[in-house]
């Protein structure tokens, strides 16, 4: 079921987009606040979980298991190296990791196999800064 279009989601929508790379949903939810909008917690989390249900906004799970969300660039499948440091996100092809997922499953007999690949490190700004 399609969710409705509200202000609130719409200004959930604009928060991400001008948000640096992928943030959590309470970082979100602090700068929403932070412009006292109203919109409450439950709200973000709805809409975020919508807005990648729906392939608006990337969705991945940090190191440390929380949900990050980005606006997306692109509809099509994509990986991302993020910089664990700043944020920084770059959406990359990966041909070989898309053959190694099809081999891999298809080996094991698995079908209609989907993947999930994203890279974390350092920028390289952030590596000349140590």
């Amino acid at each position: 079921m399609a969710q409705r279009n509200t202000w609130q989601r719409e200004r959930v929508r604009e928060a991400l987009a001008d948000a640096r790379g992928f943030v959590s949903a309470q970082t979100l939810h602090a700068t929403l606040r932070d412009e006292n909008t109203g919109i409450g917690l439950a709200t973000v989390y709805r809409a975020l979980s919508g807005l990648a249900d729906s392939g608006e906004a990337d969705s991945l799970q940090s190191p440390d298991g929380e949900a990050l969300y980005r606006a997306c660039a692109t509809s099509e499948h994509h990986h991302h190296l993020i910089c664990r440091r700043c944020g920084l996100t770059v959406e990359i092809e990966a041909s070989p990791v898309e053959e190694w997922a099809k081999r891999t499953a298809a080996a094991h007999g698995f079908q209609d196999a989907q993947h999930i690949v994203d890279i974390f490190g350092l920028c390289a700004d952030c590596a000349a800064a140590i």
